[in-house]
């Protein structure tokens, strides 16, 4: 007899969902080995029997050959005696807790389904669920390990015997695809007009007519409801759903639709088209406002799943936002969206699936040729971001604003999908059942949590509720510290850094409001190098609502106000209910507000963003940058800056002119502040985070600028440089100490 070998192997990683039997079956066959694959809680577990040169050339073509979608992190094999079986079996699933397996995100419909959906002559023309082992919902149907049918919301619709028969043939790309069907068994669509009674007739037929009639109808999708309507009736949605100036988004039919819209570059396109589909925030080719966004950029995605492209037949483009209430997170259930939408919608094209964890559209630009994320959700959750270390059991809750939490497992950190803002008791509630469900889903035992510093955060209450209740150390992490090791983490560095950190505000080591920072330290610890002298915020909170507030106090404390005594005059005067805030966040909204901006704002960031998109191209001179060293750091005058900035609006310049040059004056103090840092530390890398740095008048200014110092500056790629990354940063700092 010929000599034979056998090796077991043991794969841990994303390889459930994804394709990754019908791989291993096509090399065993190519290689000529017997033997069997079954899913595991760590991933699968393989036995492979042939002659020894082809038994050898198994792991290097299956790493060579994986699917898209897997994530093999670790193969490991040995050698066992040979037994002589004959075939390759598939075999059913072991175990039931789910300590390492991963989770793949919703994939976007691929081309070979978007082909059959198309074709007359297919048994799935024009079917709204179609999908295979390549595509289709993942993350948003599964609830609980291991990856199989009856573990998800498509457990509920039993396959007909032809899907049957694709599902257990090895050979066909819907082989174990766990959410395949087909118009016979599958989940079904309906129409319901606005007052939510049933319509006869094609429901794809009925909601494009109440779209061409200029209606407002929402959309049942993967992770939750959209709302859909024709560009030109955005004032009518705008309207309906109290949103007046944040930008809308647009779903396009297809690329050529967007380049109609926008200027779109090839790595603009490459994220337009991939199997994650995110929103892509776009040039516009006109870059005057309007109902769709008020700045020169457009966010555009492309259909992602059948019932898109279906709804999208004979449209151009539709704007397709998120469907919620005011503050609270997207809508997921049928009977919730004919409560909560009635009066907005028009009508509701429905579908009888459920939706088991609610995940938004993800956001993003592109700059300078990597993905920049700006929320971090389908698509990219549950996937893991490697890290450099364990963090294991660790479990970390963020901030209030863009909430989300980061889960520790191995080296591996499992970031929560887009939350929302810890304001109400229904964002809350979502935060929490996330919360659950990872830590359910992943098998994860809490052995240390992480939060911020400030007290009132929900998710500080939360994390010390959990902590008690866990009886596990509880590590409180100042805010900005958090920032800039969460892009640290981003960018693989583990050795102390200058951080430069740039917000809103943060509760600070001395009880006061930070965001405009210059740190200096790692994990374990920091120093404070740098910021901003303190603006004092008449009225707390309300300043972020009404960048006017903001503007007089500059004006007072430069000495600068001649108006009437009134409240406000009083209120500064006294001091009364005035916090100072070293924000680079409120400085931006005060200078918007100084050179004539509208105040208060619709949504949060607004004026920041107006300010960025007010600065004339071209202007090379800056405000004068005055600096004082104050406590052992190096700290901008900001009376003095808005003395200058006053003078210049005196000389007549304009206030595009003004708004340019006072962000070149915060290029200067950037520079300033990581030199005066680096002759104190002898420290050359600097990480840039925090919501200031998705301004791309300032991000890659400062970057060169910095690089042109002989600094190494770093930004994020893989989590957002806002507070939503905040909770990686978090993670690392309980994994520090």
């Amino acid at each position: 007899m010929a000599e034979r070998s056998r090796i077991r192997l043991e794969v841990e990683g994303l390889v459930q969902g994804v394709g990754f039997r019908p791989t291993v079956h096509r090399l065993t066959t190519q290689l000529s080995l017997s033997g069997f694959i079954r899913n595991t809680p760590q991933g699968a577990e393989l036995e492979l029997e042939g002659a020894p040169a082809q038994v050898a050339q198994f792991v290097p073509l299956l790493q060579q050959q994986a699917p898209v979608l897997a994530r093999i992190r670790r193969v490991s094999t040995v050698s066992i005696p040979p037994t002589g079986d004959t075939g390759f079996h598939i075999l059913p699933s072991v175990g039931q807790a789910p300590p390492d397996t991963q989770v793949s995100p919703d994939v976007g419909i691929c081309p070979d389904c978007l082909r059959e959906m198309r074709d007359p002559n297919d048994g799935r023309y024009r079917h709204p669920f179609l999908n295979c082992t390549n595509c289709g919902p993942r993350f948003t149907i599964i609830q609980s390990l291991p990856y199989d049918r009856e573990r998800t919301a498509m457990g509920a619709f039993p396959m007909c015997e032809a899907c049957q028969g694709e599902y257990t043939d090895i050979t066909d790309r819907r082989y174990h695809a766990q959410p395949t069907c087909c118009p016979n068994c599958g989940p079904t669509l309906t129409y319901l007009d606005r007052a939510g009674k049933e319509v006869a007739g094609d429901p794809i037929r009925l909601a494009q007519a109440q779209l061409r009639a200029g209606g407002i109808v929402a959309v049942k999708g993967l992770g939750g409801f959209h709302l859909a309507c024709l560009p030109e009736y955005a004032p009518r949605l705008r309207q309906r759903k109290e949103r007046d100036g944040k930008p809308l988004a647009l779903m396009c039919a297809d690329l050529d639709a967007a380049r109609c819209l926008c200027r779109i570059s090839q790595e603009e396109e490459n994220a337009l088209t991939s199997w994650r589909r995110p929103i892509v925030l776009l040039r516009k080719r006109d870059p005057a406002p309007d109902v769709l966004s008020h700045t020169p950029e457009l966010g555009v995605m492309l259909p992602y799943t059948p019932l898109h492209y279906l709804l999208l037949e004979g449209f151009s483009a539709l704007v397709m936002t998120s469907a919620n209430p005011s503050d609270c997170p997207v809508i997921t259930d049928n009977q919730a969206a004919l409560e909560g939408l009635h009066g907005v919608a028009d009508g509701f094209l429905l579908h009888n699936r459920d939706i088991v964890t609610r995940c938004d559209d993800s956001l993003l630009r592109v700059f300078r040729g990597k993905e920049y994320p700006l929320r971090r959700s389908r698509g990219y959750v549950p996937q893991p971001i490697p890290l450099s270390r364990s963090v294991q059991g660790l479990l970390a809750c963020g901030a209030e604003q863009k909430a989300g939490f980061a889960l520790g497992k191995g080296e591996d950190a499992l970031l929560s999908q887009h939350i929302g803002d810890l304001k109400n008791m229904e964002t809350l509630e979502h935060y929490q059942q996330q919360l659950t469900h990872f830590r359910s889903l992943f098998g994860v035992e809490i052995t240390g949590l992480a939060c911020d510093l400030h007290p009132d955060y929900l998710s500080t209450q939360a994390a010390q509720q959990l902590a008690r209740e866990l009886d596990v150390p509880l590590t409180q992490v100042q805010h900005h510290h958090a920032h800039m090791l969460s892009c640290m983490a981003d960018n693989g560095l583990t050795g102390p850094c200058i951080g430069l950190v740039w917000d809103g505000t943060g509760l600070g080591t001395d009880s006061t409001i930070w965001g405009a920072e210059c740190l200096a330290g790692d994990a374990t610890q920091f120093q404070r190098l740098g910021s901003i002298s303190p603006i004092r915020l008449p009225g707390g909170d309300a300043c972020a609502r009404d960048a006017g507030r903001i503007a007089r106090s500059l004006l007072h404390d430069a000495g600068r106000w001649g108006g009437p005594q009134d409240l406000l005059t009083m209120q500064l005067n006294a001091g009364f209910n005035c916090p100072p805030a070293s924000s680079m966040g409120r400085l931006f909204d005060g200078v918007y507000a100084l050179l004539g901006g509208a105040s208060p704002v619709s949504y949060e960031g607004e004026s920041a963003i107006r300010l960025e998109h007010m600065a004339q191209a071209g202007v090379t001179q800056a405000l004068p940058v005055e600096l004082e060293e104050v406590d052992g750091m190096c700290r901008l005058n900001t009376p003095a800056l808005t003395a200058a900035l006053l003078e210049g609006l005196q000389q007549g310049q304009s206030p595009h002119q003004l708004a340019a040059q006072f962000m070149n004056a915060m290029v200067e103090l950037a520079v300033q502040q990581c030199q005066f840092a680096r002759e104190r530390t002898g420290l050359t890398q600097v990480v840039l985070s925090g919501g200031v740095f998705q301004n791309m008048y300032l991000l890659p200014r400062i970057l060169d600028a910095l690089t042109a110092q002989g600094l190494r500056a770093y930004h994020h790629s893989r989590v957002s440089t806002n507070d939503e990354g905040i909770a990686l940063g978090q993670l690392m700092a309980a994994a520090g100490r």
